[in-house]
This record gives structure tokens, sequence and C-alpha cells, in this order.
């Protein structure tokens, strides 16, 4: 198991795009914290809270409308220069935000930034599946990029607080900033593989709808989209409440509040390490499934009579349901596209995925406030089952990646037919089968399931 682990790290290209994460995720985290702070020191006690509720609502903005228009911006450009570039961009827009004094000036610099990160992640996720090309490795990888995201959210405040000791909470800025050098400098040493050649044509606007159109159009795409709204309802009453029930319940919510969420990143590194094992045995689906169904049970349990441990092994549960969800997506997008489209593919998983948190964030603060810190969660784990069963109603049992298929369309020169030769009079073939121009729907009749076993493959 360990050693199947590491297997990414003998990649040299994935060791530096890892490390470049690193850095890139040090920098958000600790802007994110540094931008908490600002928003204390512009508001004080009396508004901060809603500052910085603006300054996160604004962040969600720009992640869900930028995401594919940034993609077809930038699509048909070299991948690592358009990295570069926006990683100098952000480390230039972290440099006046030491300086703001205003909320307004604060919220244009943050969307500004943020935008950027909408551009580049998606870009960055795109680029893992073409090094490391065989699903085996990258669904470890995609364990290292979830261990690394849930650290970061664990390190963060802790880092930010020591640099604290030697600089002024404004210069946290500044600090962040020269975190981005480090990803830069790692993006500047990974040898990036070819680009591909961009199949799209057409108006701005069809090319930047292309990555929502292929997702609307696969089943697994709406089944992944589902699954991680159905978490993020039980998820987000666990990153808005945790705060308060660590005053409520645990008496202490400075001392108790980073002790949950300790415990929650201790879970959500488990489950991390326990996916590539679960998805073997079970496939992305059903791991996915079982993930957010035990969210919900867990939230279900909240209101039993929890003591001290018993809360602390329930944020673990909470950890580790979550990375069962989470952590497959990027499996399950890079077998849905193909390699020329897996950037409009990732930037219109991050749009919807980031949508639906939009949702999940106000409904569990509200319902919170309302009914209760328990029966919010109760309601909010009801409707992620709900939301578990309309996925797994979108994403079908049977869905292998090989299915046989016609193009009575095509001239028997074409291209595609000589790639993957037919045969009949109805040019018969199969393939792996995404959503392209050349296969724009899903459900055609003509389409048969070729029944082949659901093992690592290259992903081409």
């Amino acid at each position: 198991m360990i050693a199947t682990l590491f297997s990414p790290m003998a990649n040299a290209a994935f060791r530096t795009l890892f490390a470049a994460q690193i850095f890139s995720l040090l920098a958000i985290g600790l802007m994110t914290v540094a931008m908490s702070l600002a928003a204390y020191r512009i508001g004080g006690a009396a508004a901060a809270g809603q500052i910085l509720g603006f300054l996160l609502a604004v962040k969600m903005v720009a992640y869900v409308g930028v995401s594919p228009l940034a993609e077809a911006l930038f699509s048909g450009l070299r991948r690592r220069r358009v990295m570069v570039g926006l990683d100098v961009v952000r480390m230039l827009l972290l440099l006046p935000m030491a300086f703001a004094t205003q909320t307004w000036q604060i919220a244009v610099l943050a969307f500004c930034f943020f935008a950027v990160s909408a551009g580049f992640t998606p870009l960055f996720q795109s680029v893992i599946p073409d090094v490391l090309t065989d699903e085996h490795g990258y669904s470890r990888a995609l364990v290292w990029s979830r261990i690394a995201y849930t650290l970061e959210s664990v390190l963060s405040p802790v880092i930010a607080a020591i640099v604290m000791q030697m600089v002024a909470s404004a210069f946290l800025f500044w600090v962040a900033a020269v975190a981005f050098l480090g990803s830069i400098a790692m993006l500047l040493l990974t040898h990036f593989p070819a680009d591909s050649v961009d199949p799209r044509k057409g108006s701005f606007i069809a090319r930047a709808s292309r990555g929502l159109s292929i997702y609307r159009r696969t089943p697994r795409l709406r089944g992944l989209f589902l699954l991680n709204f159905a978490l993020s309802l039980g998820m987000a009453w666990v990153l808005v409440n945790s705060v308060v029930l660590a005053g409520v319940r645990l008496g202490n919510a400075e001392a108790e509040f980073p002790v949950l969420m300790t415990f929650y990143g201790l879970g959500a590194v488990i489950g991390a390490v326990l996916v590539p094992r679960l998805i073997e045995a079970l496939q992305e689906r059903r791991t996915m499934a079982a993930g957010a169904v035990l969210h919900a049970m867990l939230g279900f349990a909240i209101v039993l009579p929890l003591g001290y441990a018993g809360y602390m092994a329930l944020w673990v549960g909470f950890g580790l349901a979550a990375s069962l969800v989470l952590t497959p997506g990027g499996l399950v997008i890079a077998r849905s596209a193909a390699r020329a489209n897996r950037a409009a593919v990732f930037a219109a998983q991050f749009s919807l995925s980031h949508a639906g948190w939009m949702v999940a964030y106000p409904l569990a603060g509200e319902l919170g406030a309302r009914v209760g810190l328990e029966t919010a969660l109760m309601i909010l784990s009801g409707l992620t089952i709900g939301m578990v069963i309309l996925a797994l109603r979108a994403w079908p049992s049977t869905d292998p990646l090989t299915r046989e298929h016609e193009h009575p369309e095509l001239p028997a020169d074409h291209r595609h037919l000589r790639e993957i030769p037919a045969h009949g009079q109805r040019q018969r073939h199969a393939h792996a089968f995404h959503i392209d121009d050349l296969h724009p729907k899903w459900g055609n009749p003509s389409n048969i399931f070729v029944n082949e076993p659901m093992t690592y493959r290259k992903m081409k």
C-alpha cells in the first residue's frame, strides 16, 4: 500500500507540479487568513463577520462566473506560460492588499485574485492526467492532492501565527506573495507534456460553454455534480457551524474549534489514503455514494449523547466521508473527456461545484441559527440522502468507458475511422467514449455497452 501510494512521486514532472501546488495552496491559505484579519481590522468586532461573509461571497461569484470564460480565453495557448503568468498576477495582486483600508478596496482586489485563481486551478488540474497517463498512478496522485488541500487548511493558520510573531498582520499578504514565487519556480522546472490541439471553433461564448455542454450531456458527470452537491449540504454545516458547536457544546470556541478541525483533517487524510483501494473494489460511483451516505449517517448521530471523545470521533468520520466523495472526482472527469477537452470540463466542474457551495453555505448557516445546530444537521443530512438517490439515478450503475457505436454519417476515409478502424456498412467501432463534435449524444440508441472490466488503463 505504501509503495503504490508513493508511485506518482517517481515521476519527476509530477513531483515538481505537486511542489507547485503546495506553494500555491500555502499562498492561498495565508491570503485567506490575512483577509480574515483585514476584515476584523476594517470592521472591528461588530462588522468583521459581515465583511468576511461578503468577501467569501465575492470569492464564490468569481469562481462560478469566471472559470469557464477563462478556460475559453486561454485555450490553445501554452499551459506552462499561462499558469506562470497567472501566478505572477496573483502575486502582484497581493501586494496592495496590505494597504487596503476600505471594504470595497479589498473586495475589488479579492475578486480579481479569485478570478485569476478560477483560471489557474482547472488548467493545473488538467495537466496532471497528461503527466500521469495511467489511471493507477493518477488515482494515487489525487490522494496526494487531497492530502495537500487538507493539510493546507489545518497548517495555514499555524504558519500564519508563526509569521505574525515577526511581521504585522497586514503584511501577511506579502508573505503569501513570496509563496507564489515558489509555485512559479516549480512550474518553470516542470517538463510539461506537449499541449494538445484545441478542436474548438466558433464564437467565444460557444467555446466558453463547451465544458458545461459536455458536462451536461455526460451521465456520470451529472451524477458527479449531484454527489458533490449532496456532500456540500452536510459538509457546509461542519465548516460553518463547528466553531459554534465548539463554543456551545464544548465550552470554549477559541480552544476547541482548532481541535475539532484537526480531527476533521485527520479523518480526511485517512479517507484519501483509502480511496484507491476502494475504487479498485467498488469503482468511483459506489465509493463516492458510500462517502456521501456515510456523512449523512454521521450527521444523524449528532443527536446522540456525545462526550468530548465522541465529538472528536465524529469529526474524524466527517473528514473521512468527505474524502471518499471529493478525492475520486478528478479521475471521473479525466475518464469523461478527451484530452483536448479536459481543461474545459475541469473548468465546468470547478464552476458547478462552487455554485453548489453558494447554496450550501448560507443554507447551513441559516438553518443552524433558526432551528438549532443538531436539527439543522439532521435536515441537511436528510437532504443529502435525497441528493444521493438522484445522483445514482443520473449515473447508471453499468457505465463502462468503452462503447461500441456507429458512424454512418462519416466518409470511410475520415481521420477518426482511420485512427480506430470500423467495420460494416454503418461503420461500427468501439473506443473510450466521450462527448465531442463526433459523438454529440450519450443516449444514441446505436450505442451498445462493451462489458469490459473496469481496470486501470492508459488515459487518452
